[in-house]
């Protein structure tokens, strides 16, 4: 549930001066180089002595490499960056050992994001100006939204995107973000490809598809890139087109997403999705691009985080719950249920829109959840069409676990 000391970052973007953006990309370039070395230790370590470096380890180590001729260059910039890219390094491997997330791997120059963390040490916020360490100007930023009253950033993390834009991230404590007073009001959410969306209450959202309204342009702006040499000038300039129409469709996507998250979670206390395997699901190639300018687990993260900021319930049903089969009027289940079958009549004589059915079914399932700690699951067989609904106590509270 969200508290009067939630931290949430504000993004805007500024305009470097040259000093400015070749200080930044120095520091980039040292940030990765850091953490690269930090990886390869921390590898080589375990590999051949099967010996843990913790954080402390790898500070003391950029300490003597800063020392050595080669490494010099290191002493050019803030040392903070280097000192939270190596707790970076240690924030990512407690997510291994936590099974979280994949080993840690080597940062690209080319792939990996341009960016740098400063902590309250290194930089200076003062009259709406953000001044960073080795630099004597502030940062021309654009104040496209205020700052929460009298916010003192506790970090600002430095970015440049792939479309070369410069982006300031702050982060600061919100007094803003209170728990919206409680409702009665629950809402079952099917996603798909036709519609974005489609609620319980049968309203459906269209799916804009961004990447398809701009799939022209970037296909022209990707051939030309492909003529190009490698290492070329020209090569660069085409790079950076393309890069721009990612970023175009990519900031459009977002902003459709927000819009819609904020008005579901600001409308309904209990808010009831589906586990879908988006990674798995972009493995079928035809389906892969749709599902991917769908943006289905940017939604699920968005949903989730607002909810726990504004004091609501997203209640995640399992993958395996037959939401399409059922019959949200009986209860009873279908033996099967073709993609291509959009509309369908029950043996009770209700007749169902597809994704409505299934969303009404994500939605009873939630309730039953929240309501009991009950997991909902299908059962095995269907013997005189009778419901296919079980319940079991397996004391879930915000999902229903797997079967």
């Amino acid at each position: 549930m969200a508290t009067a000391h939630v931290k949430r970052a504000y993004k805007y973007r500024f305009y470097p001066t040259d000093a400015q953006a070749a200080e930044l990309s120095r520091t980039f370039g040292c940030v990765r180089k850091v953490y690269n070395l930090a990886l390869a230790a921390r590898t080589e370590a375990w590999v051949i002595r099967q010996e843990r470096v913790n954080y402390n380890a790898t500070s003391a180590m950029l300490t003597a490499w800063k020392k050595t001729e080669e490494l010099a260059y290191l002493n050019d910039v803030s040392s903070v960056p280097l000192q939270q890219c190596l707790r970076h390094l240690q924030a990512a491997y407690g997510n291994f050992f936590a099974k979280r997330a994949k080993y840690p791997h080597f940062k690209s120059k080319k792939k990996s994001k341009a960016s740098a963390e400063y902590t309250t040490s290194a930089f200076r916020f003062r009259d709406g100006r953000l001044t960073l360490a080795k630099m004597t100007e502030p940062l021309d930023i654009v104040w496209s939204r205020p700052l929460p009253e009298g916010a003192a950033p506790s970090s600002v993390t430095v970015s440049r995107d792939a479309a070369g834009r410069w982006f300031a991230s702050l982060l600061v404590e919100d007094p803003t973000v209170q728990p919206l007073p409680c409702t009665d009001t629950a809402v079952g959410i099917d996603v798909g490809l036709n519609h974005l969306l489609t609620l319980s209450t049968g309203e459906k959202v269209a799916n804009p598809r961004h990447e398809r309204a701009d799939r022209v342009r970037l296909a022209k702006a990707q051939r030309t890139l492909a003529k190009k040499g490698k290492g070329s000038s020209n090569r660069a300039k085409a790079r950076l087109k393309v890069a721009k129409i990612h970023a175009r469709i990519a900031d459009r996507r977002r902003d459709n997403l927000h819009k819609l998250t904020t008005r579901l979670v600001r409308e309904n206390q209990t808010l009831v999705i589906e586990d879908l395997t988006v990674r798995n699901m972009v493995k079928n190639r035809t389906l892969a691009r749709a599902i991917s300018d769908a943006a289905w687990s940017e939604f699920r993260s968005m949903l989730e985080y607002k909810a726990d900021w504004y004091g609501r319930d997203v209640v995640v049903v399992d993958r395996f719950f037959p939401s399409s089969k059922l019959c949200s009027n009986c209860g009873t289940m279908q033996s099967k249920m073709p993609l291509n079958v959009r509309t369908w009549t029950c043996d009770c004589g209700a007749a169902h829109d597809r994704d409505v059915n299934a969303a009404k079914n994500l939605r009873a399932a939630g309730l039953a959840v929240s309501a009991c700690g009950a997991g909902v699951r299908p059962q095995r067989s269907t013997p005189g069409g009778q419901s296919a609904v079980k319940q079991e106590n397996h004391g879930a509270t915000r999902g229903i676990p797997r079967f």
